[in-house]
């Protein structure tokens, strides 16, 4: 037995809460696409049958109304001709079509009725079908992502990638350790060339500086004594 047992079931019922009430929600919804699927194509076949049928009633009226039309000609003639008898005989039978006639008109009724709700369910059907593939899509995406996660954590916790982390940190402590020893043996070295003379760039730098500061603040006092001069 499917998901659904009744074409009602499937155009009214609510796919979240059915999602929410399995055990495993993919395979549910595998099965709700199959069986609306299946649903549609039965639903469609009648559709197309009450079509069938219409166009079989239509056309059995049309004969009908012929009848009723040709024996109301009838009729006439029979009573221009003073055949009373077969003007009553004419028009009993223009009444069998008549309610031959009517009878069609009522089952031509109840068919298209039928065929209008049937179109008003494939829509809703439809409906359906594109929500349970749309959940399909999004639930494979979700299992397919929660499974790449459980790979990560597992690989996470590995005890083997602890270990080789474990391994690189003592590699890189041994690095540091050589790297060390190297700084340590530069250690009371003499300078380079390149020191001794960046040493001698900055030394006549400053010695610059020094000398214009100088120049500058004898040249501030000489003008602080000068204007005490004018003052007196």
């Amino acid at each position: 037995m499917g998901i659904f047992t009744r074409f009602s079931d499937i155009v009214n019922s609510n796919i979240n809460a059915i999602l929410d009430k399995a055990e495993d929600p993919e395979k549910i919804v595998r099965l709700m696409i199959q069986e609306m699927e299946d649903t549609l194509v039965e639903v469609r076949s009648a559709a197309a049958r009450s079509i069938a049928d219409k166009k079989d009633l239509n056309r059995k009226l049309g004969l009908f109304e012929r009848d009723e039309r040709e024996w109301d000609a009838k009729a006439e003639l029979a009573l221009r001709k003073g055949r009373e008898d077969l003007a009553k005989a004419a028009l009993v039978e223009k009444s069998r079509a008549s309610s031959a006639a009517e009878l069609i008109r009522s089952d031509y009724a109840a068919i298209d009725d039928g065929l209008t709700k049937l179109n008003e369910d494939i829509s809703r059907l439809e409906t359906k079908l594109l929500d349970a593939k749309a959940r399909q899509k999004s639930l494979l995406a979700r299992h397919q992502t929660a499974n790449s996660r459980l790979a990560a954590r597992k690989k996470i916790h590995d005890y083997k990638i602890d270990d080789a982390m474990i391994r690189f940190e003592q590699y890189t402590q041994r690095i540091d350790d050589v790297e060390g020893r190297i700084e340590a043996y530069d250690l009371g070295l003499p300078k380079d060339l390149h020191h001794e003379f960046a040493g001698l760039e900055a030394e006549d730098s400053i010695a610059r500086d020094l000398a214009n500061l100088k120049k500058r603040l004898s040249a501030e006092k000489a003008t602080e004594s000068d204007n005490t001069n004018e003052a007196k």
